[in-house]
């Protein structure tokens, strides 16, 4: 699975991660089909520092930043933090695992800006993040 994003947000930090192993072979835009998965984090997390040789893999890095949305930026923005999901498609809103229980929006991710190292969500597509707070649980989805 290809590391893609860590979020703190109010029930930790969710790490996301979807499969990249074959693109397009692998049922990554379905939250409980396994080939993604977002775990939530709880405590302090500590940096690993980078590798003094040898490929990490991360072609580009962009930080998500809180920005209110009705102030311009020169940032380009590639994604938000809770609200409401601006869905390109029906309503997907998985269940949690662990009780059932239809989970909350959390995070929209976008694509990237540069095709060599963005995000593969079927070309123009969106990622979406969901959390169950009282199980501590997070789902990732995404949708084209």
């Amino acid at each position: 699975m290809l590391f893609l994003a860590h979020l703190p947000v109010d029930i930790g930090v969710v790490a996301v991660f979807f499969c990249q192993s074959d693109p397009g072979m692998c049922d990554d835009w379905d939250a409980t089909g396994g080939a993604n998965h977002a775990y939530v984090f709880t405590g302090e997390l500590t940096p690993v520092a980078v590798p003094a040789k040898g490929e990490t893999l991360l072609g580009a890095v962009t930080a998500l930043r809180c920005h209110p949305a009705d102030s311009p930026s020169e940032e380009p923005v590639l994604g938000r933090l809770g609200g409401a999901p601006d869905g390109l498609q029906d309503d997907e809103t998985p269940d949690c695992p662990r009780c059932a229980a239809r989970m909350a929006f959390t995070a929209e991710l976008e694509e990237g800006h540069d095709f060599a190292t963005s995000a593969n969500f079927g070309g123009g597509g969106r990622g979406y993040v969901f959390s169950c707070t009282p199980c501590r649980q997070a789902s990732f989805l995404w949708q084209r």
